[in-house]
């Protein structure tokens, strides 16, 4: 069993556990709506895989016991997240988020001090996401704001994962109307395009840095987005851990563990 110290580091709550070491600490940021309950089951694989392995699982500003902000912009966010991070004494974490947190993550690799990147099953170019949701905006800015979340839901395919993690996924979560304007306020006015140049350029940092980047993921990745990864990120690793859905970290969370212990699944890995 995992020891767990609830703290707050900066603004924001945490989970603490494990020992500061030569090992790069882990830094675990969950997706939108949901709170670090949602790492439960990997950091319980994790303590088996790697003992003892420095970890800190964040709520994110607005979620779970972090409090509430005026505005949830992305970069406002990262940086408050470097704030808790160097509060909490840690230099140079690998950053693993999941969802949202995976362009939060991406962000921070590219702003601050970072030994690696685990992105879990979050593509980094919108697409056509932003239209959906400029044409969902009169019903998010209403009171059945919810319908739209659900809609997004059921294509997460939580009916993949086991019991208990389906339970985790539609109870640990808080889709507030607040949460969903604010932190998707950025992909509803900023041009695909635009945000596609942004990420470009986040990698192209990361590469500059030699940062590590591993994209993990349910579904072998579209091959044009594929295509654009590699070309920002020669040396990227994709994972595929199939029949996952939208949550591989909870379908699959002993080879998660693995990944971030350091090992590598073979048969699903690729760069």
């Amino acid at each position: 069993m995992r020891d767990t110290h609830r703290v707050h580091f900066g603004d924001l709550a945490a989970d603490s556990h494990g020992t500061a070491d030569d090992r790069p600490p882990l830094v675990f940021l969950h997706g939108l709506s949901y709170d670090r309950r949602q790492w439960g089951p990997a950091l319980n694989a994790l303590a088996t895989a790697d003992p003892d392995r420095r970890v800190l699982a964040f709520d994110l500003p607005g979620h779970g016991d972090s409090a509430r902000r005026v505005s949830y912009d992305l970069d406002e966010v990262v940086e408050v997240l470097h704030q808790a991070v160097t509060d909490a004494g840690l230099d140079a974490p690998i950053v693993v988020g999941h969802s949202l947190g995976g362009v939060l993550a991406t962000i921070y690799a590219a702003t601050y001090p970072a030994r690696g990147v685990v992105n879990v099953d979050q593509p980094l170019l919108v697409g056509g996401f932003g239209e959906v949701l400029r044409r969902a905006e009169p019903v998010l800015r209403s009171p059945a704001y919810a319908e739209v979340w659900d809609s997004m839901l059921a294509g997460m395919h939580i009916e993949l994962l086991p019991p208990t993690a389906q339970e985790l996924v539609r109870t640990a979560t808080t889709p507030r109307q607040d949460l969903l304007l604010g932190y998707w306020h950025e992909v509803m006015v900023t041009p695909a395009e635009d945000l596609a140049e942004r990420r470009t350029r986040d990698l192209e940092t990361i590469r500059s840095r030699g940062v590590a980047y591993h994209h993990v993921t349910g579904n072998e990745p579209n091959p044009m987005y594929r295509r654009w990864l590699e070309s920002a990120l020669p040396d990227v690793t994709i994972t595929v851990l199939p029949g996952s859905g939208h949550f591989p970290h909870l379908a699959h969370p002993v080879e998660f563990a693995e990944i971030l212990a350091g090992g590598q699944p073979a048969d699903n890995a690729s760069k």
